[in-house]
């Protein structure tokens, strides 16, 4: 078959990444989000690839080898509160996990902060009398008269689902079982998840958290997953979907219907996979930050050695999630959000978004507050014109009046200079963002490159990586749908974990390499169930681990599938002192440590589609020269008549000096004084920052 696509929803436009295996390569495509139906904005990709091609809808689908797809329903279910109806029932004495957490609050020093509403409120929160111990051991055994009183009571309040959370189910999961088998003897049509099959982590609040937050998105997803089925089904697609995860990979529907929770974050977890293959091809480049500004959000990730940072401290809503996922940061800062005067008379830009309706004033769609989008349009950057290749039109005007009238009149300012002052707030929001994933974490930014994507992002990345001291940024010719390209260059990803906490002092091998050959085999049946060969596919063994008295851990790879002497464990020690001096510019290397998790990751392989090289065409860029337009520049003290190029008619070895705007039908590349972009042999642009 000809052609791979994949699909990313975001919160104001749906991507679509397709490459053609017969033609031209690759090719993108952008579309206004459908919040009402997503499926719609999916559609109106997909009719803008055919038509692309010059074949028919339903041609084009038939010759998709694969569909992959990403989306924010699970995200925005948490986020909004959108979720199913929970039920938990968890060990007595333990009612209040939800609420109590960890115990620290995050916020240390404020004193009149209230206790967070819990995922799951309390009249849905049902203790049962049980009590294992922490070496498995059964203290009290499980009253099963209790647990169907608790079935009784979740039926009349009809929760539909139930999450079961007791406590050390994770060495024993006896009574987790046991309570599964009464549910579904006495209910058998409601969705249950125990918490040691989905997540069996020491930490029972975020072992519970993980457990009532996948239960509350099983319905939503399975429905979501089966529409998006019927619908491609019914267009003519007849091989299976695939779907984004937050652990950087992609899996089958099947199990996402599973542990829909692995779909929170997916998207953001996408760039930083397409971020490290382009940054490796272009510039040799193992040490990256990828960030992705598009209408909603800014995301950002750190990539060292090549390694794609996970952890198990990310939260959404603030709850944690509690499962390994890409360590990516998002903000509310996109080209959506929306500047407004706090009180104090200081310019604020979201974290409200103006989505995808009624979006920014410019889209005419009936939008009244100012964002980004519309600063971009005052100051010049963005062409009203060509917004979408020029499918859609923008109004210049609209911009100007919501500007004037909710920021300029109110601090008396002119309207471009309250436009500029929008356009420095979000660069000092998304600086904070990236400064928060590198230097606050031990990384000196100025050793990595820049990897830029997003729609927004080339009208911001520089003045930002300016700040940072980072003097190469590289943006890739797909950056608009820098998360769909990630989805086609990604493998396919099983992510299995177990606790058994043991110190390097007293190991007990026979133990541990139990765990890690059930974790084996785990990833074993993941990979056969995606029909992998074992020796086509990978499985990668992780230790999570922490010196005595630390609170959080370490994730340090495995050399091989056991530990099975002294030397391979004084080699996973000696691993644990260098990752920690890495991260925290120190270590101890005479102290013991403690290991907590145990990880296996199951990667199958996926052929990747070959990116092309380009021609070489000389330094001159004229040929692309579309014309000039006026364009702010505070380094020049105002406006400037700036060359504007068309980015389909650059090719490899052209030199586009600054002041200059690229533009590309899903992006905007804004060259400001003081640097110059060279396109790469592969189509990206390097942005190469002299001053």
């Amino acid at each position: 078959m000809r052609f791979r696509a994949c699909s990313d929803v975001g919160g104001t436009f749906s991507d679509l990444f397709v490459f053609d295996e017969e033609g031209e390569g690759w090719s993108v495509f952008k579309s206004p989000t459908t919040p009402d139906d997503l499926s719609v904005g999916i559609l109106e990709t997909l009719k803008l690839a055919s038509n692309h091609y010059d074949i028919s809808l339903e041609g084009f689908m038939a010759q998709c080898a694969s569909f992959i797809h990403g989306s924010t329903v699970a995200t925005n279910a948490v986020i909004q509160g959108k979720v199913a109806k929970v039920g938990l029932i968890c060990t007595r004495g333990f009612r209040d996990i939800l609420t109590r957490r960890e115990i620290g609050k995050d916020l240390a020093f404020e004193v009149n902060m209230d206790y967070p509403e819990p995922y799951v409120p309390r009249y849905l929160t049902l203790p049962v009398t049980e009590r294992i111990n922490s070496e498995g051991g059964i203290e009290i055994p499980l009253d099963e008269d209790e647990v169907r009183g608790a079935i009784r009571q979740l039926k009349k309040y009809n929760v539909e689902a139930i999450a079961i959370s007791l406590l050390w189910s994770i060495v024993n999961p006896t009574h987790e079982q046991r309570t599964n088998e009464i549910i579904r003897e006495a209910w058998p049509e409601v969705r249950t998840v125990i918490s040691s099959e989905l997540n069996p982590i020491i930490r029972e609040y975020r072992r519970t958290s993980s457990t009532v937050i996948n239960a509350s998105l099983m319905n939503i997803i399975r429905s979501y997953v089966s529409r998006l089925d019927e619908s491609l089904k019914g267009i003519g697609y007849q091989n299976p979907i695939s779907m984004f995860t937050c652990s950087g990979g992609i899996v089958g529907i099947e199990e996402i219907v599973k542990k829909p929770i692995y779909s929170i974050d997916s998207g953001p977890a996408m760039a930083p996979v397409a971020g490290r293959i382009i940054a490796g091809m272009e510039r040799a480049a193992n040490h990256v930050i990828t960030v992705d500004m598009g209408g909603t959000s800014f995301d950002v990730c750190a990539i060292t050695n090549g390694n794609i940072v996970v952890s198990r401290d990310c939260k959404v809503a603030g709850h944690y999630l509690g499962i390994s996922k890409v360590d990516s940061r998002s903000i509310g800062a996109g080209g959506g959000s929306i500047a407004w005067v706090d009180p104090g008379g200081l310019v604020r830009v979201g974290p409200q978004s103006a989505g995808a309706i009624p979006g920014p004033a410019c889209y005419g769609l009936g939008g009244n507050e100012p964002t980004v989008t519309d600063a971009n349009i005052v100051l010049g950057y963005l062409n009203a014109d060509y917004f979408l290749g020029g499918r859609m039109k923008l109004n210049p005007q609209l911009s100007d009046r919501v500007i004037q009238k909710k920021i300029a009149s109110r601090l008396k300012l002119g309207t471009v200079e309250a436009a500029f002052t929008i356009w420095t707030v979000i660069n000092h929001n998304m600086l904070g963002a990236i400064q928060e994933m590198s230097v606050w974490q031990g990384i000196d930014p100025r050793e990595y490159l820049i990897v830029s994507g997003g729609g927004a992002a080339g009208m911001h990345i520089q003045a930002i990586a300016k700040e940072l001291g980072v003097k190469e940024v590289l943006i890739p010719k797909f950056a608009g749908v820098l998360s769909s390209a990630g989805g086609i260059l990604s493998d396919l990803v099983g992510e299995f974990s177990s606790s058994y906490f043991i110190e390097s002092y007293r190991f007990k091998y026979e133990a541990v390499n139990h765990v890690l050959a059930s974790l084996e085999k785990q990833a074993e049946e993941f990979l056969r169930r995606h029909n992998v060969a074992l020796d086509k596919g990978r499985i990668e063994f992780y230790v999570e681990a922490r010196y005595p008295y630390q609170i959080w851990e370490l994730d340090v790879p495995l050399r091989s599938n056991r530990i099975r002497n002294e030397q391979e464990l004084r080699q996973m020690v000696n691993d644990f002192h260098d990752i920690h001096e890495g991260v925290f510019a120190i270590n101890e290397p005479e102290q013991y440590i403690e290991c907590l998790h145990w990880r296996a990751r199951a990667v199958g392989e996926v052929v990747k589609p070959e990116i092309r090289e380009l021609i070489y065409g000389g330094e001159d860029p004229s040929t692309a020269l579309k014309g000039k337009r006026n364009a702010y520049f505070g380094e020049l003290g105002g406006f400037a008549q700036t060359p504007v190029y068309d980015g389909a008619k650059l090719t490899y070895g052209n030199r586009i000096e600054a002041p200059a705007i690229i533009e590309e039908p899903t992006t905007t590349i804004v060259i400001f004084p003081g640097s110059k972009a060279v396109v790469t042999k592969f189509g990206s642009y390097l942005l190469e920052l002299t001053d």
